[in-house]
């Protein structure tokens, strides 16, 4: 959870060839994909829950029950980010 929280939308993109271009070229990590399938699934809901809360597209929950995972695990991921989400909010609402 803590590293979908870092990544951005734009990480669940296949980059594109200027990207892998550059990433040739000097050597940079063009993406943050993880080498498991089951566990990318578990990164792109957390990523996408993150930035979209629980506007997380169907295809994308689909995807991530494709894998293995229940329901019940995505709920429990999704309102875990919501509370940290939460928590970060009234934190920066401190300042």
């Amino acid at each position: 959870m803590a590293l979908a929280e870092r990544d951005s939308l734009a990480s669940l993109r296949a980059p594109g060839r200027m990207a892998l271009a550059l990433g040739a070229l000097f050597g940079t990590k063009t993406t943050t994909k993880l080498a498991d399938e089951r566990l990318e699934a578990l990164r792109r809901i957390a990523v996408l829950s993150w930035h979209r809360g629980y506007d997380v597209p169907t295809s994308a929950i689909k995807g991530f029950l494709a894998k293995g995972f229940s329901l019940d695990q995505y709920e429990l991921l999704a309102g875990s980010i919501a509370t940290a989400r939460a928590a970060r909010r009234a934190r920066r609402g401190r300042r």
